[in-house]
């Protein structure tokens, strides 16, 4: 399942510091999400990886991996999107500040 959301921020050029920052907080708030609603003995795997592409605009690929045993009902499609769109709501929120700290 492809997640692709577009946002026109208007970014002033990142550094690698504030890049590296942007894409652990993505992974963390996917984590942290899959948490919140898994214990880690119901988690046999999980693997968070986020890409970033910087052209003339800024792309940013957050792709998640969880695996669970078979006796966890839990959805595990719907947790991933739900915990992605977590991941894109904080990355934006982020990237709004950094991008206001900018024009002042």
């Amino acid at each position: 399942m492809e997640h692709v959301r577009v946002v026109h921020i208007g970014l002033p050029e990142l550094s690698e510091e504030q890049l590296i920052e942007i894409g652990d907080l993505a992974q963390e708030t996917v984590v942290n999400y899959i948490f919140e609603h898994l214990s880690k003995s119901e988690v046999k795997d999980i693997e968070v990886t986020t890409r970033i592409n910087r052209n003339e605009t800024l792309n940013l690929e957050v792709e998640a991996y969880i695996e669970v045993p078979i006796f966890v009902k839990v959805d595990v499609d719907k947790l991933i999107e739900e915990a992605l769109e977590k991941a894109y709501e904080k990355v934006e929120k982020r990237l709004r500040e950094i991008a206001g700290q900018n024009k002042v």
